[in-house]
């Protein structure tokens, strides 16, 4: 009889979890070494109680609109209701009360399927084919023996020596859900999807804002068109957008930020939050010893499954870099126990991936983009259709965003997508499985769609690129 498999795993994010359900499914005993919690930053500090912070926001958002579909409020005595507010100490509460308990489904789920979860860190004993896990409550350690190792310890917000956090008034994005009072001014340093979607979030919610943006426009890593739309609402609605500014310092002083720009500028509010990008977990765990190979920015370097440099090891997750979403952690994670247990195994095609911009509105993109397009990487037609046109979007007020569809010429094959608009994460999947599966824009156009719908507009588009020349 062939022994079972051993498969230990450091950390226990998307990335982590994931692979361990697969591994154990496939018949491996299965060891998690996790520090922080199951579920990782994404469900603890990131990704859940950011997108249900939005959530709020966003409900926020869709009240204005109330008047206009003619929805009025009235208080106790019968007159006119005109504030709404968010009692942001409740809100947080929810936040982490959300993300604990669904961290604690996660380790539930794994316990029942008999995999062994230790509470420590871990690293690498390359020579004696081990993971060296220490104990968080009295620092003693054990050896756990493995026939591979998959490596899912995530990232950290990067901080600067000129802006330093400290939880209270200037923060990393992790250390907003502290906070027990809306900030009257938040400053938000960053324009990328951070950045942008906590601006959105707190502008939503009922803060003055100001985004300090080095580049010329938010999301300049976007789709342009999508980019643009955002930025006009953002600014419509009140928003203080400082394109091209760069940060030099952020200070504190009581109860008052400042945020000082390298051209002698200074901005003054209440709460800053730093958005500067993330830093790999990767120190300290034994990679350059097992030759595990790391880029300039201390990532580490993976295939098309997962594996590193050194035999019998994997990573997965915001560690690699790349695409730092929870579904590709997740995804990869997955891949590398299917391939090193024998399993069939689709190689990640970052193409198919689908990523999402939860402001307000939304912004959803999956497979080439309009950037690749103009600058002749890849020949395909495009065609934008503006929601303002759709039925459903008139009768629910929406009056931004867009669709966009990218498809070869000739074939109509569809390569590409970009929805803007409200809950474009859940419209953008049609779009994903068109690219993932190389349908056409005929045969999108030739599908049924409700009469009114949001993605009526998807058809509608595939039908006016069957006549693109």
């Amino acid at each position: 009889m062939r022994p079972m498999a051993r498969v230990t795993i450091i950390g226990g994010g998307p990335g982590g979890y994931e692979a361990a359900l697969v591994a154990q499914q496939l018949g491996a005993e299965v060891t998690v070494v996790d520090r922080d919690g199951l579920g990782g930053s994404a469900v603890l500090t990131d990704c859940v109680p950011s997108k249900t912070l939005i959530a709020t926001a966003e409900l926020m958002s869709d009240m204005t609109l109330a008047r206009d579909l003619g929805i009025h409020f009235r208080d106790h005595q019968g007159d006119p209701a005109t504030e709404l507010y968010a009692d942001l100490g409740v809100v947080n509460k929810r936040v982490k009360s959300l993300a604990l308990a669904q961290s604690s489904d996660i380790e539930s789920r794994l316990a029942r399927r008999g995999i062994r979860i230790v509470k420590g860190t871990g690293r690498i004993d390359a020579d004696k084919r081990q993971v060296i896990a220490t104990w968080t409550e009295d620092d003693a350690e054990e050896a756990i023996e493995s026939d591979a190792v998959l490596i899912a310890t995530g990232a950290r917000p990067r901080v600067l020596p000129t802006a330093q956090p400290d939880g209270e008034r200037i923060l990393t994005w992790e250390q907003v859900y502290d906070l027990d009072e809306l900030p009257s001014h938040m400053i938000v340093v960053g324009s990328g999807v951070t950045g942008a979607e906590f601006a959105s979030a707190y502008l939503n919610l009922g803060s003055q804002v100001t985004l300090v943006s080095s580049r010329d426009r938010v999301l300049p890593g976007e789709d342009a068109d999508a980019a643009t739309v955002l930025q006009d609402v953002l600014e419509r609605q009140g928003m203080n957008i400082l394109s091209k500014s760069r940060m030099e310092s952020v200070s504190r002083d009581g109860d008052e930020v400042t945020v000082r720009l390298t051209d002698g500028r200074e901005v003054t509010g209440s709460h800053c939050i730093l958005a500067l990008g993330s830093i790999p977990n990767t120190e300290g765990l034994g990679l350059e010893e097992a030759g595990i190979e790391l880029d300039e920015g201390g990532f580490i370097r993976t295939d098309k499954v997962s594996r590193t440099s050194a035999y019998g090891v994997y990573a997965a997750g915001d560690c690699t870099g790349g695409f730092m979403l929870a579904s590709t952690a997740a995804m990869a994670g997955r891949i590398a126990m299917r391939h090193f247990l024998g399993d069939a195994v689709i190689p990640m095609d970052l193409k198919e991936v689908a990523a999402n911009v939860f402001t307000a509105p939304e912004i959803a993109t999956v497979g080439y983009s309009q950037a690749q397009v103009d600058s002749g990487e890849v020949v395909a037609d495009t065609l934008r259709l503006d929601l303002k046109g759709n039925p459903r979007a008139k009768m629910q007020g929406i009056t931004d965003g867009f669709v966009k569809l990218i498809s070869r010429p000739g074939t109509g094959v569809v390569i590409g997508g970009v929805v803007v608009g409200p809950r474009a994460s859940e419209l953008i999947h049609p779009i994903t499985l068109a690219v993932s599966t190389g349908l056409t824009v005929d045969q999108i156009a030739n599908t049924f769609t409700v009469y009114p719908s949001i993605s009526g507009s998807t058809a509608e588009a595939a039908r006016r690129l069957h006549h693109v020349e």
